[in-house]
């Protein structure tokens, strides 16, 4: 009989999903830490292990590591926590987790990942673990079920060597969901190296790409390397990956199909050891081929429609089919801001690391909630710098806000929390509730906890749980 086993502290919780496993016809093998998981282990044959991260004898990644790292590698662990966030979500997935749930369960999403997970037990072929992470991790912040399907694919492609390419609107992030790519992979030691194509003109671009010889055209009176040698053994990013210019497509086709390239002027063919990955903000997917006015043929050369317009009209881009399919072996769509409106208070937060304000008021964070974003993240940490340096104080208010932001229409709270999935509403209500409190208290723990009618310890835990914190830090226990 099939047979799952669940490592989880909590005898409650333990048995429920012991009902769980049960009613989708497997048996449940229960152990309430990393010694009992190992004997089990050991004395029975696994299907699948349900894990949770946070367990009184240990850190359940670590077993996680261990069992990749023996005779288990091929046996699928879905992990479980209550900590939805991007670091253990991406280490996770890159050390060779199934998949990522979150407390608490969404039992129907539950029960269809362990059973995707027993039928796919004979043909997983599991993730190597990366090496350590080395360097920082960026500002990649968020903790929506948008953004967990990206540390997801982060922590998938970070354990790989395929080409990513990365897509979404301007402002989006793509930049440093590369970087984070990046730095939890094995190359993470090695160079990172980014090009925007569309800030340089094609006449350099070759040359910056891969180099040129000494006397290869008027100016160049000394061999330089390109960028594809600055960053051999680590990962080359090219941004703006659809405006590059066809004849150079041609050539980047060329050294991902045979992995070798010429510096201009020379005939000696080099080696490339970089991984590429690629972005850009235009759609780039083929599409069924279909009538296309030259009214919208036009208008797309002219620089517009709009790239939702293009895409309808079935425009394709600039970007070559074949190069596609070789750029995007996996691809990751970073979601809009609008698609992430509950990230907005962690992204918030985070820009306020960098200015003299501790704190945004309810009523800007209202106008923040409210507004479109069409410049996404990076227009976010824009105009949260500028309120900073405007309000005069250490709190911003909806006046300090810029116009366009400021007279955002106002929305019913009630209404933005309708349109999240149930754990996210709660933890926005907590979150909101913990950020007055702690605002209020000036900062100080212990009154915030009283305040709120909790123990100092279920603070710290909610604190970490919802990715709260505190700059200020406690003045006073």
């Amino acid at each position: 009989m099939t047979a799952v086993l669940i490592v989880e502290d909590d005898d409650g919780l333990r048995d429920g999903l012991a009902s769980v496993v049960r009613s989708l016809g497997f048996e449940p093998l229960a152990a309430a830490g990393l010694a009992d998981a190992r004997a089990v282990v050991c004395d029975h044959r696994i299907d699948c292990v349900l894990l949770d991260i946070r367990l009184r004898d240990g850190d359940g990644l670590d077993y996680l590591r261990e069992l990749r790292a023996g005779a288990h590698r091929d046996l699928p662990v879905i992990v479980a926590t209550a900590y939805g966030d991007s670091e253990r979500t991406i280490r996770a997935m890159r050390d060779g987790a199934f998949d990522y749930v979150t407390k608490p369960f969404d039992l129907p999403k539950l029960r269809a990942v362990v059973e995707r997970a027993v039928k796919q037990r004979d043909l997983s072929q599991t993730l190597s673990p990366a090496a350590p992470l080395v360097g920082a991790r960026g500002g990649l912040v968020g903790s929506s079920l948008a953004m967990l399907g990206i540390w997801k694919l982060i922590g998938r492609a970070a354990a790989s060597n395929a080409p990513v390419l990365i897509t979404g609107e301007t402002g989006t992030g793509k930049e440093l969901v590369a970087r984070a790519i990046h730095d939890y992979s094995s190359r993470s030691g090695q160079p990172f190296v980014a090009v925007n194509l569309a800030a340089l003109p094609p006449t350099l671009l070759e040359s910056e790409l891969f180099g040129h010889e000494k006397g290869a055209f008027t100016g160049a009176t000394l061999r330089r390397n390109g960028r594809f040698e600055l960053a051999a053994g680590g990962t080359l990013f090219l941004d703006e990956i659809a405006d590059l210019d066809p004849a150079l497509q041609t050539k980047l086709l060329r050294v991902l199909h045979s992995g070798e390239f010429e510096r201009v002027g020379g005939s000696e063919p080099l080696q490339n050891t970089a991984r590429i990955l690629t972005a850009t903000n235009k759609p780039v997917r083929p599409r069924p081929g279909g009538p296309v006015s030259e009214t919208a043929r036009a208008g797309a050369s002219a620089g517009g429609p709009s790239l939702a317009v293009a895409a309808a009209a079935g425009l394709t881009s600039a970007l070559r089919e074949d190069l596609y399919y070789r750029l995007a072996v996996i691809e990751i769509d970073v979601p809009p801001l609008r698609a992430r409106r509950s990230d907005i208070p962690l992204l918030a937060a985070h820009a306020l690391g960098g200015t003299s304000a501790r704190a945004i008021s309810e009523e800007a964070m209202a106008r923040l909630f409210s507004y479109a974003w069409p410049g996404n993240v990076r227009e976010l940490f824009h105009s949260v710098e500028r309120a900073a340096a405007l309000c005069g104080g250490e709190v911003i208010d909806a006046d300090d806000l810029a116009a366009s932001v400021r007279g955002a229409t106002m929305s019913d709270p009630q209404d933005a929390l309708e349109e999240l999935p149930l754990r996210e509403a709660v933890a926005q209500v907590e979150r909101g509730l913990i950020t007055r409190a702690l605002h209020r208290a000036g900062g100080n723990r212990s009154e915030a906890a009283r305040r709120l009618g909790i123990s100092r310890p279920q603070l710290y835990a909610k604190l970490d749980e919802l990715q709260i914190g505190s700059r200020g830090g406690e003045r006073s226990r």
